[in-house]
């Protein structure tokens, strides 16, 4: 399910020219959220396909600093705990015909939890499948020229990115009103959404 998934992120995805680098992006209006906590899941994380390994910690860390480095500067009253699970994930080997040179991806489970009292809001769970940044080397493949850390660090800097699309299609729960155009935003990341638009749901 998950290597279909990600192979379907792939697909819907290749016609795109450009992701936007998230670190040069303004932070958006959460309202009264704080992040309390950060947690990441990556000790049942399976390897799809052809990919370079990388361990549990690895992604761990990787993933961890990304969420802290973009939402710590939110500074709301409410204090709130984002967890996640790494589902699945490709980081590009070198190997392969440059046409064919696959892009890193991931598939991540991500949860919000009210932290006082500790409650997971079940219902705003979400999977997410995230591809690598695409520039002049990853559109050809990164493994030609990125190391595993430079390919987690890009892929863990998108995921913060779209959890933050994913926050602001649940602003309701920051005291602010959702507009169409943030749950619009949120869908790119959708694992459903993108299944469906490659034909694979």
């Amino acid at each position: 399910m998950i290597r279909n998934l990600i192979a379907a992120a792939c697909l819907a995805m290749t016609a795109a020219c450009s992701v936007p680098n998230p670190d040069l992006e303004e932070q958006v209006d959460l309202g009264n959220f704080r992040l309390q906590s950060n947690v990441a899941v990556t000790k049942n994380a399976r390897k799809m396909g052809v990919s370079r390994d990388a361990t549990a910690e690895e992604w761990e860390t990787a993933l961890e600093a990304a969420i802290d480095k973009r939402f710590r500067r939110y500074d709301g009253d409410t204090p709130y705990t984002i967890s996640y699970s790494l589902d699945g994930y490709i980081l590009a080997t070198k190997g392969g015909r440059l046409a064919l040179a696959p892009r890193s991806a991931m598939s991540m489970t991500v949860h919000i939890w009210q932290t006082d009292p500790l409650l997971r809001l079940k219902d705003r769970s979400k999977q997410l499948l995230i591809l690598e940044q695409l520039d002049g080397e990853s559109v050809i493949g990164s493994g030609l020229f990125r190391d595993a850390d430079e390919q987690m660090a890009n892929l863990a800097a998108q995921f913060a990115k779209a959890v933050e699309r994913w926050l602001q299609a649940n602003a309701d729960l920051f005291g602010e009103d959702v507009s169409d155009a943030a749950k619009e935003a949120a869908k790119k990341d959708d694992a459903a959404e993108i299944a469906k638009k490659a034909g694979a749901g």
